[in-house]
């Protein structure tokens, strides 16, 4: 049977959802997922979205899609590159606020509003993002580190440390498992009024009341940035999508209803939001394609089919036309190096020599030709003397006994539909530069 898979990967977690069976109308319930996390710890957490998806794969051979959440641009490419390295390209990607948006709609969390602030707290940090619940449109987002859920683990820590109930961890081991033990303590408050949690350290004991003395000051602030985001896009809201790990805990939708005025919408399991509405956007892709959709250039991720591979007969006379300008173009350069070396004036000379000369000729003697290989002779062996001066060099194989001239003179290079090209020969008594002349 085929599924989907949807994917977000968090600073802490990369999660994963496959939706069930479909139903017999064809829709996929909201609610009915397949859900995985796996903690990132020491790992990269691309390169482990990336190593779990190929294993999740081929494990299970029937899913068909797969889409990934994804942050920003700058997370997009490190994930991109993490699938490539593991030869994997059956994807697509989707930002995180669309594919939030989306889960929001299958499930008619924000039917009715028009407007909205999605306030997504994490591991890592906040964002905030005002968006058009119906076109969805981002109109303005921000994001900031300063607040977030290791940010209020730290708080619990450095409490209980201060109460002299747990002793400091002596080594990085010590301390990261006491921020784990603290966390725990946090998602337990969520539906506890009290929690106590023994450790190595000591009893981790912390009330309700006393943790949101903690964090008070943390999420007011993050209520102010919120309403900061929503004046600076200049729209209104009617209504806050309250997701991420942190939203569990009551006290931020109590704080940001009071400061924003408007409903708070908590889905439910509000940490796998993105995951569940990746897996609802994912479809088949197919990577090879004849072309690009009209307005779209292909990506990096697309391969290129045979028509695309294949030049147009256009663009091969193009090239063609093109080698012939490169060439005159080539013999142009030569002929005006010979005349900047100052060899013009005795080629003209000698060429006016030999049209003098020519004159005292026989009408009747034969014609010249020349081609442009250097290896054929065109004259006769009674070439008179001007027909020396500019015939091809002789052939390699001589079939006669007359022996060649001993200096040749200028070559000369005919191209159909152009002026004849004389390259004199440069004598190396004189290069660069002729000799001066002499003084009258």
């Amino acid at each position: 049977m085929s599924s989907v898979l949807g994917v977000s990967v968090g600073a802490g977690a990369v999660r994963m959802a496959r939706p069930h069976a479909a139903s017999s109308h064809g829709h996929v319930a909201p609610h009915s997922f397949d859900l995985q996390t796996i903690p990132v710890g020491e790992h990269q957490v691309e390169e482990l979205a990336a190593e779990a998806i190929g294993v999740t794969l081929e494990a299970t051979p029937g899913i068909e899609a797969t889409a990934i959440a994804y942050r920003s641009e700058q997370h997009a490419r490190a994930i991109r590159a993490s699938m490539a390295r593991q030869q994997l390209t059956n994807y697509e990607l989707v930002p995180e606020i669309i594919a939030a948006l989306e889960f929001a709609h299958s499930t008619g969390d924000i039917r009715g509003i028009s407007s909205l602030v999605v306030y997504d707290l994490g591991s890592s940090g906040l964002s905030v993002s005002v968006v058009d619940a119906q076109t969805r449109e981002v109109r303005h987002s921000e994001r900031t580190s300063d607040i977030s859920g290791d940010y209020l683990d730290s708080l619990v820590r450095e409490q209980q440390i201060a109460s002299g109930r747990i002793a400091h961890p002596p080594d990085p081991a010590g301390l990261a498992a006491l921020d784990a033990l603290c966390r725990e303590a946090k998602e337990q408050l969520s539906s506890n009024t009290a929690v106590a949690l023994p450790s190595e350290q000591g009893l981790v004991l912390l009330a309700q009341e006393n943790f949101e003395s903690l964090i008070m000051l943390a999420i007011e602030s993050s209520a102010r940035m919120a309403r900061d985001v929503i004046v600076r896009s200049d729209r209104p809201v009617h209504g806050v999508l309250l997701i991420g790990g942190c939203a569990r805990i009551p006290l931020i939708a109590k704080v940001l209803e009071r400061w924003m005025g408007v409903p708070v919408i908590v889905p439910d399991s509000p940490e796998t939001v993105i995951t569940r509405g990746a897996a609802l956007l994912a479809r088949p892709v197919r990577p090879i394609r004849a072309s690009a959709p009209p307005g779209r250039m292909l990506d990096d991720d697309d391969e290129l089919s045979p028509a695309w591979l294949s030049a147009p007969p256009k663009r091969r006379r193009k090239r063609e036309i093109n080698g012939a300008v490169l060439t005159v173009s080539a013999l142009a350069v030569v002929a005006a190096i010979g005349l900047g070396l100052g060899y013009g004036p005795q080629v003209l000379e000698r060429d006016s020599q030999s049209s003098e000369r020519s004159t005292s000729v026989s009408p009747t003697s034969a014609p010249r030709t020349t081609t442009l290989d250097p290896q054929i002779a065109v004259a006769p062996g009674t070439t008179t003397e001007t027909e020396e001066s500019v015939a091809a060099p002789p052939p390699r194989r001589q079939t006669t006994t007359t022996p060649p001239p001993t200096t040749p003179g200028p070559n000369t290079i005919v191209v159909p539909g152009l002026p004849t090209i004389v390259l004199p020969t440069i004598p190396t008594e004189v290069f660069p530069f002729p000799p001066p002349p002499p003084p009258r």
